[in-house]
């Protein structure tokens, strides 16, 4: 009974995503019946949903990162996109001293080189959150401010760009693989991610230190540690996102790369059914998130909307979905649920107590 009850509450927070992502597709299938239509080019799937996977690529990935952190430190890292923007303009920098001989041991390297960047990062404002006691967004507003400028003088104050086969296939696709290749590489990471929670403590220290930094520390559990490693966990992210990124682009943009991508992904954290305030989290529900913004990005589009008009929708979008994940209307929605609850559970018995007695009376 307790596993189902709890079955049960990971499905609830779910219904928010799930049932959003439902009235977007609806609204395609109106606009036109053709919506889930799967095109082959070149040996590879091309269509609406693969587009919206392909698109969704590298806020799916810092979305689980933001989840973490957020889950740990009761708040949220601003600099995602910058963080992204700084390990991939390192990662350019040493594919391109390789000159023309670009192998896939040169990619391999230079996206590892990137990872330890996004460590470095992530220490950075890690340290300033755990062991400063500084608020996550007014420490991450370092790098959002400063990253890009860093980015830019990395780059050689030029827009490099990656000339060579292997990174056109990372950002594009395999031959003889239908599936575009940064799909490939965020299924990877998710699996990855998963096997982790699976296997190891995190998400039970996460959700404790996020839940009662103080029940943590009498726990054994040091509460400045975990906050560290989300913000680690969150550079790996960003300097994958950033990777998978400027492969997709051809080339380093520093000023545009992941620019306000962040915003996207705290709402995907909240879209997900995650609380801001941190404590417990779902993954899965960030996941779908992700790929609920995505799919109301190009469902916006569609329908002709003007570009810079879409700002407008997404933030009443995110004042509708604040105003539902609400405490106050989570409560009634509690109550009402418990109340017909209390009425499905009650109404069998009754009915048999009222046959009963009507038998007795015979």
């Amino acid at each position: 009974m307790p596993r189902l009850k709890t079955r049960v509450s990971n499905l609830s927070h779910l219904f928010l995503p799930l049932s959003v992502l439902v009235i977007l597709i609806i609204v395609n299938l109106v606009k036109g019946a053709d919506y889930f239509k799967i095109t082959v080019v070149n040996g590879a799937f091309y269509g609406n949903i693969p587009n919206m996977l392909f698109g969704a690529s590298e806020l799916v990935i810092l979305s689980i990162g933001m989840t973490l952190v957020t889950a740990a430190s009761r708040g949220q890292d601003i600099s995602i996109g910058e963080s992204g923007a700084i390990s991939s303009a390192i990662f350019v920098q040493y594919v391109l001293r390789a000159g023309g001989d670009v192998t896939l041991w040169t990619i391999l390297v230079g996206f590892l080189i990137s990872c330890l960047a996004g460590i470095v990062i992530g220490a950075f404002n890690g340290t300033l959150v755990s062991f400063f006691n500084v608020q996550p967004m007014v420490a991450t507003l370092i790098l959002f401010l400063g990253g890009r400028s860093i980015a830019f003088i990395i780059d050689g104050k030029v827009s490099p760009i990656l000339a060579n086969e292997i990174s056109n296939r990372i950002g594009t696709v395999i031959p003889g693989i239908p599936i575009q290749t940064p799909i490939i590489l965020t299924a990877v990471f998710i699996v990855i991610v998963a096997v982790v929670l699976k296997t190891t403590n995190l998400r039970l220290y996460v959700e404790t230190v996020g839940i009662n930094p103080n029940a943590a520390r009498l726990n054994g559990i040091n509460p400045k540690k975990i906050i560290f490693l989300t913000f680690l966990i969150m550079g790996v992210c960003s300097a994958v996102a950033g990777f998978i990124a400027v492969n997709k682009a051809g080339r380093h943009d520093s000023v545009n790369l992941l620019k306000f991508i962040m915003m996207d992904a705290i709402l995907a954290v909240a879209l997900g059914g995650n609380s801001l305030g941190g404590g417990k989290f779902s993954i899965t529900g960030s996941i779908i998130g992700a790929y609920t913004i995505e799919m109301l990005n190009r469902t916006l589009l569609r329908l002709e909307v003007n570009p810079e008009a879409i700002k407008v929708f997404k933030a009443v979008f995110i004042i509708v979905l604040m105003i539902v994940a609400s405490p106050v209307v989570r409560e009634y929605a509690k109550k009402v649920l418990d109340k017909v609850q209390g009425l499905i559970a009650s109404g069998p018995s009754h009915h048999t107590s009222g046959l009963s007695q009507g038998e007795r009376g015979e």
